[in-house]
C-alpha cells in the first residue's frame, strides 16, 4: 500500500491496514491490545504493539523534522523517580 507522508499504517483486529494521521492520536493504552484515541475522541483498536506504534510515531515526527537526533529523545525511564 502507497502511503501519505502524513500517515502511518496500521493493522485492525481483523488483519486489514488502515491509515491514520499521528498528529492527532492523543492517547494510547494496551489492553492487551493496543487502542489508540484520536483528538476528535475516534477509538481505533489495533494489533500492532504499542511500542510499535509509538515508533512509528517518533520515526513519523522525525521525518518531518518535528524530532531531531534520536539521541535527544526523553525515554519513558528518566521520567521514573
Amino acid at each position: 500500500m502507497l502511503k501519505p507522508l502524513s500517515m502511518i499504517e496500521l493493522n485492525k483486529l481483523n488483519g486489514k491496514t488502515f491509515l491514520v494521521n499521528p498528529l492527532l492520536i492523543e492517547q494510547m493504552q494496551s489492553n492487551p491490545d493496543t487502542t489508540i484515541t484520536l483528538s476528535n475522541g475516534k477509538i481505533f483498536v489495533v494489533t500492532n504493539p504499542i511500542e510499535e506504534v509509538n515508533d512509528k510515531i517518533m520515526n513519523f515526527y522525525r521525518s518531518i523534522q518535528i524530532l531531531g537526533r534520536k539521541e535527544l529523545v526523553i525515554k519513558e525511564s528518566d521520567y521514573e523517580e
